[in-house]
């Protein structure tokens, strides 16, 4: 589990944008084995977060969210993450 200094990373980061790295493999079969015949690397940048940073402004302080709230913005903010990469965005 995650301690609420690392999550409280996570939202000023987000708050803030940042740059992500993706990688794309292509491999093919190669005299019965497979081989890596390319690979791309892009950097996309990631916009601030507007809920974020109110999170941040309305209070700046963790402390009094509750166990269940900080889960509950981690995997919030973990989808996006992931939807970001799966859209392409």
């Amino acid at each position: 589990m995650k301690t609420r200094d690392e999550i409280l990373d996570a939202v000023v980061r987000r708050a803030c944008g940042y740059e992500a790295k993706e990688t794309v493999e292509e491999y093919a079969v190669v005299d019965g084995s497979l081989e890596l015949v390319k690979r791309k690397i892009t950097t996309k940048d990631v916009p601030p977060d507007i809920a974020a940073a109110k999170m941040i402004m309305d209070g700046g302080d963790i402390s009094d969210l509750s166990d269940e709230q900080l889960e509950a913005e981690k995997k919030r903010l973990i989808e996006q993450l992931n939807n970001l990469g799966e859209n392409g965005e």
